[in-house]
């Protein structure tokens, strides 16, 4: 039983450390540096405590499969968790073919600041409406650019940092 307990503790402990260690590399990326180094003190920490109890039991298979499923369920923690902190701002680029006007006063009308530009593709004339917004903020848009018009091309992009400009509904830090 002592063998598949040490093996359940190293199991939690890659959990906490990936995980952790998931959330600070997006963090990192993103421009929160100080954060990003506390998250990696806390990281280095719990991965020693767990990797030093795989080399003192090497001849423990059950450490070795605690370490490894660990490992792989703290990718899956850490990008779950990310995908509820939603951190940052996107910029929604739509490309509409005739409904470009509508969609933009609908999109205003609804909170959003929209950049409206002239573009032409293969079958002339488009409209390219920009919508800068916080990650929160995209499925609510993306219902309503649905709504307006479902056969709008959409591309998705994130965005490292922004000043100025008009972001309805939330705050900048």
């Amino acid at each position: 039983m002592e063998p598949l307990l040490g093996a359940l503790t190293i199991f939690s402990f890659r959990i906490i450390d990936v995980s952790i260690g998931t959330v600070r590399t997006i963090l990192a990326v993103r421009g929160q540096k100080y954060v990003a180094a506390a998250l990696g003190l806390v990281e280095a920490t719990v991965f020693v405590l767990a990797i030093s109890r795989v080399i003192t039991q090497l001849d423990n298979l059950w450490n070795v499969a605690g370490y490894a499923a660990g490992f792989a369920t703290g990718n899956l923690v850490g990008i779950t968790i990310e995908g509820w902190m939603a951190l940052g701002y996107q910029t929604v680029r739509i490309i509409s073919l005739t409904k470009g006007d509508a969609m933009a006063d609908a999109l205003r009308a609804a909170g959003y600041g929209v950049t409206e530009v002239q573009g032409e593709g293969r079958q002339g004339a488009v409209k390219i409406l920009l919508v800068l917004i916080p990650r929160k903020r995209l499925p609510a848009l993306m219902k309503a650019i649905n709504q307006e018009d479902p056969d709008a091309f959409i591309t998705v992009e994130e965005v490292r940092s922004t000043l100025r400009g008009y972001l309805p509904q939330s705050k900048r830090k």
